[in-house]
């Protein structure tokens, strides 16, 4: 008996997602649905394995991103929304990673820094990737720096997809060529709203 079932490990750069959602909240007064995004991986999978959904399972979900400690967030009037936000990660057992973020003041101006996330998300894929043997591995992100993340993943024999969504009109630099180019497949769902009308309907809650 033929064995059509798919693993998927889902990996998120929660700066990126927090951009395409400010960029969908500006656009059409819309934030995305997290379980109606991981329903769509599924389906896109099912679609290129020619498989039945029922047989293609995220198994693994995972969310990195930089955020203030709990005093700089309360009087930035952050903290609603970011529990808000993580209740919707929970709902759907999504495991997040958070490490500080710091603001440094040069010049008169405050820049804030978001320091070893990126190479903790990298490390994170690689190792659950090789523990888990997962079928696919999805990466939401833009950023170049994950290009050799996807060189090792690929060479575990691992597919790997690169799921994206460009708000704006510039989409041939809003994602790194390189990283483009080096994913098995990319999805581009900005792409997929021009020819699916209900798409966005479908994977946003209205805000």
């Amino acid at each position: 008996m033929q064995n059509n079932y798919k693993s998927v490990g889902l990996f998120i750069d929660g700066g990126y997602f927090a951009k395409v959602n400010e960029a969908l909240d500006d656009n059409f007064s819309r934030n995305i649905n997290v379980s109606a995004l991981m329903s769509f991986v599924r389906e896109q999978i099912s679609g290129m394995e020619q498989v039945a959904l029922r047989d293609v399972q995220i198994t693994e979900s995972h969310y990195f991103r930089g955020r203030y400690r709990v005093n700089d967030a309360n009087s930035k009037h952050l903290l609603f929304a970011e529990r808000k936000f993580e209740d919707s990660l929970i709902e759907n057992d999504v495991i997040f990673h958070y490490k500080h973020l710091r603001e440094i003041q040069k010049d008169g101006e405050i820049t804030v820094v978001e320091k070893g996330v990126d190479v903790w998300f990298a490390l994170e894929a690689y190792e659950l990737s090789l523990i888990r043997k997962f079928d696919y591995v999805v990466l939401i992100t833009g950023d170049a720096d994950h290009e050799m993340l996807v060189k090792k993943l690929k060479a575990l024999k691992i597919n790997v997809i690169l799921l994206t969504w460009d708000v704006s009109d510039n989409r041939t630099t809003s994602t790194a060529r390189l990283l483009r180019d080096e994913a098995c497949v990319h999805i581009e769902i900005s792409r997929q709203t021009e020819t699916d009308t209900t798409l966005l309907d479908k994977l946003c809650r209205k805000v």
